[in-house]
């Protein structure tokens, strides 16, 4: 954050306008099913206000604004390039093969992990954990009812997989999120996140695996009807998967990420034309407002129906309000009075890891919102890493770490209520199962402690 601050608060000040926004946030999510946008938007016209009040001038809190927003500029051509790129995933076939290699290693052996593992592939492919939940997340519980095994720990293996694909995922906008308020490249972060997922996942798989039904049958109805589905649409080819395998060579080559995104959207959108002619004006239509698919199932036709430009501008838009609003709290000095007040605590790594992070974990239980617990978390202790010399890039983690994967465990959250709704199972039941959920916060904060995977700026 650049904004200079023009204003220092008393501490109640700054704590009755934080209350007010998280309370007014918090109200509209939870009880008056609204999008964050709005109560942002409403937060800003009261910071104003108060800015008013305190004779800052205009230009300068609008200055403070812009200033802040410029920073995620980069950013919003990124979240483009992956609606761009998500559309041409589909078209290519790269996503439906990757949905088909998935499905088909599902057996009753080890069902857990092997759940965790198709839910992680799934996740990682398409970037979206919510909408592996309702696809292949429904699909898994009923091959579980199949075999008799438990419902409640089944959906805690497909909420950690599918929060493990957003996590690590290039496609996630919680991923480009994180790394952009951190300021840092978009593989730097997910190579520097696997310090602590890998053990995370690992840890977790174990589990999975030790807990499995000892059952060798099951009904492969479900599955098989999936295949033969995914078949029919004409996507699925070895061919497919070279847009990941071409990803994956660029961000080893570290090529900077607007030039990988663009590279394999290319690829995809050629490889396309190797089993269907798509005209022009209609390619045009699918890489803005995403590709439609119709199966005659639902599960298939919620995977392979999404992407474009335009499925990117919610989160843009958000971005845009909330670094405005970042930005006023820092111009106005609320942010670092608040810090101030914490002074005392956080002196070592390990403390402003874990401060980072328990509040990550704070405002997702208070605002129900994972874009919020990273970007005001992000903004927040930007340049109390910056003072104890840390590199960015352990902000993006810790963020990540404790922001993205605890909101599907909060019941009144958006993840946790889409989830127990989509499922048909509370959050509370699979809470305990969640274990990848679970581990990433307190994994982050151990490493913190530890000093182990930190990174000093150079």
């Amino acid at each position: 954050m650049n904004s200079k601050q023009h204003v220092k608060p008393h501490l109640l000040e700054a704590l009755i306008l934080i209350i007010f926004i998280i309370a007014l946030i918090s109200y509209s999510i939870m009880k008056l099913d609204s999008v964050p946008h709005i109560p942002i938007l409403i937060s800003i016209v009261v910071l104003f206000g108060y800015g008013a009040i305190k004779k800052v001038p205009y230009r300068t809190m609008e200055q403070s604004m812009i200033t802040s927003v410029s920073t995620s500029i980069s950013a919003i051509y990124i979240f483009l390039l992956i609606g761009v790129l998500i559309s041409s995933w589909l078209i290519s076939g790269t996503i439906p093969t990757l949905l088909y290699l998935g499905i088909s290693i599902i057996s009753a052996s080890f069902f857990y992990a092997i759940v965790f593992i198709v839910t992680s592939i799934i996740g990682t492919a398409i970037g979206s954990s919510l909408t592996t939940v309702a696809t292949v997340g429904v699909a898994m519980l009923g091959v579980a009812s199949s075999i008799d095994a438990s419902i409640a720990l089944t959906a805690g293996a497909i909420v950690s997989g599918a929060f493990f694909g957003d996590k690590m995922s290039p496609l996630s906008d919680t991923t480009n999120l994180a790394a952009t308020v951190a300021g840092i490249d978009l593989f730097t972060h997910i190579k520097n996140m696997m310090y602590t997922t890998i053990p995370a996942f690992i840890i977790s798989l174990i589990i999975y695996a030790v807990l499995s039904p000892s059952s060798q049958h099951m009904d492969t109805t479900l599955i098989t009807n999936y295949k033969e589905t995914l078949i029919t649409t004409n996507l699925i080819h070895w061919y497919s998967l070279l847009p990941l395998v071409i990803l994956i060579v660029c961000t080893f080559f570290k090529i900077p990420s607007l030039a990988t995104l663009a590279i394999s959207a290319i690829s995809g959108i050629v490889l396309s034309y190797f089993h269907s002619t798509i005209p022009l004006n209609e390619l045009f239509a699918i890489l803005y407002n995403g590709y439609s698919m119709e199966t005659g199932i639902a599960a298939i036709d919620s995977l392979l129906s999404r992407g474009g430009m335009n499925s990117m501008l919610f989160t843009i838009i958000l971005i845009v309000l909330s670094l405005s609003m970042g930005g006023l709290l820092f111009a106005l000095g609320i942010i670092q009075t608040l810090l101030e007040a914490l002074q005392n605590q956080l002196k070592s790594i390990g403390s402003v890891i874990s401060g980072a992070a328990l509040t990550a974990i704070g405002i997702n239980f208070t605002v129900g919102e994972q874009y919020l617990s990273i970007l005001l978390t992000g903004e927040a202790f930007k340049e109390k890493f910056k003072l104890l010399n840390l590199h960015p890039k352990n902000l993006a983690r810790t963020i990540e770490d404790a922001g993205t994967v605890i909101n599907p465990l909060v019941p009144w959250s958006v993840c946790g209520l889409f989830i127990a709704t989509t499922l048909n199972v509370s959050v509370i039941d699979y809470v305990p199962f969640a274990f990848f959920c679970l581990l990433s916060p307190a994994l982050t904060i151990l490493f913190g402690w530890l000093n182990i995977t930190i990174t000093k700026a150079s």
